[in-house]
């Protein structure tokens, strides 16, 4: 990026990229007509309100084997090098992140928000409380907050908005560098941001496999694994 000397305030946006090196497996688009496919199910039966509606123990089913599995990942270097700038940098900083696991977290971030969620939450929709869950939910347990059998995954679903969308924008405005590291740039809003943040004058940094849908908006993209590109700009900035 080179100077980093008028740089304070930092957006970053994770997406599966980030955590696909821990093992846990990215969200996949059918080809030639097939429907896209996560872990082997139709999204639309497993990732909209819809196919909740119409088979919640398929959904309940499948995200409960999905929380088991995240609490098995570890954190890479991608995690650690995010959470090793999140705690010596002196501006702002906020990783939004796409990604409903906790690697970010386990890594030593705290400047974090789960624009789509998180598999370690439940929501509960009688009573809206988002409780810490690390159990499965198949047997519809009662809500700690009501009492209520109405919990479901604290997952944003296709259809849904994402979280928390206002400071999101609010950080956006304030940025003199967004970064997007391992985001495919197709998922609106979040393909959205490097648009935004270019035309509020910041900088703008992707740090991605392959170029995406959206590298023809930043003013310079890296291509690589996430393990080691994120490590390497991350000893740039801090360096800097």
């Amino acid at each position: 990026m080179g100077d980093m000397s008028d740089i304070r305030n930092i957006v970053i946006l994770t997406g599966a990229g980030v955590s696909a090196e821990s093992g846990i497996d990215t969200f996949r688009s059918g080809t030639d007509g097939a429907p896209s496919l996560w872990e082997q199910h139709r999204v639309e039966d497993v990732a909209t309100p819809e196919g909740f509606a119409r088979d919640p123990d398929l959904v309940l089913r499948f995200y409960d084997m999905r929380r088991e599995a995240i609490q098995t990942k570890q954190p890479n270097p991608a995690h650690h090098a995010l959470a090793k700038l999140d705690a010596e940098w002196r501006g702002e900083l906020l990783i939004v992140t796409q990604n409903v696991d906790d690697l970010h977290e386990r890594a030593g971030a705290r400047r974090v928000l789960h624009m789509h969620g998180e598999h370690l939450n439940a929501w509960c929709t009688t009573c809206d409380t988002r409780s810490r869950w690390t159990g499965p939910l198949i047997d519809r347990p009662a809500c700690p907050a009501c009492e209520a059998r109405a919990l479901r995954p604290d997952v944003v679903w296709f259809g849904e908005m994402p979280y928390r969308m206002d400071e999101i924008y609010a950080a956006l405005r304030r940025a003199d560098l967004f970064v997007s590291i391992g985001t495919s740039g197709a998922v609106y809003p979040a393909a959205g941001f490097v648009r935004d943040a270019r035309s509020l004058g910041a900088k703008t940094l992707e740090l991605n496999l392959e170029r995406s849908q959206g590298s023809g908006w930043f003013d310079e993209t890296r291509l690589g694994p996430a393990s080691n590109l994120v490590p390497g700009w991350v000893d740039e900035v801090l360096g800097g």
